[in-house]
């Protein structure tokens, strides 16, 4: 039976490279995201390449529907968690953020714990298995007009990273993709690019999604180290 890696957040950009990524290597793919009209095309383009795949439609601040999705998925090898945090209004700057900012931004990283919660179990069982997550630079360079953001990539950074302490010796890999630009064909790069006033100065390169998809199975793959970084910020 072959694996299956399952793309949490699946888009153009990243999240499909991911998925013919590790549909490379033999894994069946399931993909989520919230937007189901597109998901008949990025099925047919996974089938095109002979990858088996499957797409799902939740939002993943939808508890009830994220787990019940999970749950309809039953065993997986590898879980990819990378929605884009940028949804909506431009984030409120690091010297304005109020609470409830935080908490809005927050509400991107406990999915990632309920996704985990749902997982791991079965990863623990079998004694095998990888959890990769997406994130944001801010949470390792200052970045002050991303406010609440920053505060939420952290969190999540380090979820990542202590998991990864946790599980090491237990057969799951657990790491991160630190990520400071725009990725090709993604959503977040049209809407940057149709609003950089939104980046407060900030200029912003481009970065290829199928090289960072060739890093996160290198991660996966050779578990020797838990993050790696892109930086295309200047």
């Amino acid at each position: 039976m072959s694996s299956t890696t399952v793309v949490i957040g699946a888009g153009p950009g990243l999240g499909m490279s991911i998925a013919h990524r590790f549909g490379r290597e033999g894994h069946r793919i399931a993909l989520i995201s919230r937007n189901a009209t597109r998901h008949p095309g990025y099925v047919a383009a996974l089938e095109a390449a002979g990858i088996e795949a499957t797409s799902h439609a939740a939002d993943i601040r939808d508890r009830d529907a994220l787990l019940a999705v999970l749950n309809a998925i039953g065993d997986m090898e590898v879980v990819y968690y990378g929605p884009g945090a940028m949804d909506g209004a431009r984030p409120t700057p690091i010297i304005s953020t109020d609470v409830p900012a935080v908490q809005d931004a927050m509400n991107w990283v406990y999915p990632a714990i309920d996704t985990v919660g749902a997982v791991l179990p079965g990863m623990l069982e079998r004694g095998g298995g990888g959890l990769l997550f997406a994130g944001g630079l801010s949470s390792v360079v200052p970045m002050p007009a991303l406010g609440g953001l920053a505060i939420s990539s952290a969190a999540l950074r380090n979820y990542a990273l202590t998991l990864n302490a946790a599980l090491a010796d237990r057969g799951i890999y657990a790491g991160t993709l630190t990520i400071g630009g725009l990725i090709e064909r993604g959503d977040i790069h049209r809407m940057i690019t149709s609003q950089q006033d939104a980046m407060s100065g900030i200029t912003v390169g481009t970065l290829n999604p199928d090289a960072i998809a060739d890093t996160a199975w290198n991660l996966y793959a050779k578990r020797d180290t838990p993050e790696a970084v892109f930086n295309a910020m200047t």
